[in-house]
C-alpha cells in the first residue's frame, strides 16, 4: 500500500501562508527530494491553481531563479488528483477526484508504488481526521508572521505522533518528520 505523506512550511507561530515564508534553495531541493518520494500529488483546488500558476512549464526566461527549476521540472511531470467540487475540469497531468473523499484516497493508497505526497491546509486537514495520512513532515522556519491561517484549525480530535526524523537547514529552518501513533 502506497503512503500518503504530508508536507508544509510553516512558522513558530503556526502561520502556513505560502506569502509569509521566503524560499531558498535549499528548501526547494530538500521539496524535490521529498516529491522524488511520490508516484502521485494529491491536492486540494487551492494549492493546484497554486502550484500550476508558479511551476507550469514554460515560463518567461527571468521569471523564477534558476535554482527553482529542478522543483518546476519535478512537480511538473507528476501524476496529480486534485480534490474541488467547484473546478469543472483540471490538466497539467492532473485528474478530479468524484465521490467520497475517504473511498477515493483508500483506493489510491491501494494501489502500487512509492507513496503519495499532499501539501495545503484545508484537505490536508480533512484527510487528517479521517486517519488517511502515514507521515507529516512541519518544516519550522524561524520566523513569526503575526498572520495568516494556521495548521489544523478546528481538527475535532487529538492525533498523537512521533517523531522519526529531524533535518536542519542553514536558513534556521528545521523539517521534523512524524508518523502517527496508532
Amino acid at each position: 500500500m502506497r503512503p500518503l505523506r504530508y508536507s508544509i512550511n510553516v512558522t513558530l507561530d503556526g502561520c502556513c501562508d505560502h506569502r509569509g515564508i521566503v524560499p531558498d534553495e535549499e528548501m526547494h531541493r530538500h521539496a524535490v527530494e521529498n516529491l522524488a518520494r511520490a508516484d502521485a500529488l494529491l491536492f486540494g483546488r487551492v494549492i493546484y491553481e497554486m502550484m500550476e500558476a508558479a511551476f507550469r512549464h514554460p515560463v518567461p526566461a527571468g521569471a523564477r531563479p534558476e535554482w527553482m527549476e529542478p522543483f518546476a521540472r519535478t512537480i511538473s511531470a507528476k501524476q496529480k488528483y486534485v480534490v474541488s467540487s467547484s473546478l469543472g475540469r483540471v490538466d497539467w497531468n492532473a485528474e478530479l477526484l468524484h465521490g467520497d473523499l475517504a473511498k477515493a484516497v483508500q483506493q489510491l493508497k491501494q494501489q502500487p508504488g512509492e507513496g503519495l505526497f499532499t501539501g495545503g491546509v484545508k484537505l490536508p486537514m480533512a484527510l487528517a481526521e479521517l486517519g488517511l495520512i502515514d507521515e507529516y513532515e512541519f518544516v519550522v522556519q524561524p520566523s513569526i508572521a503575526g498572520h495568516g491561517p494556521t495548521l489544523f484549525a478546528g481538527l475535532p480530535k487529538r492525533i498523537d505522533l512521533k517523531l522519526v526524523s529531524r533535518l536542519e537547514f542553514g536558513s534556521g529552518a528545521v523539517a521534523m518528520r512524524y508518523e502517527p501513533r496508532r
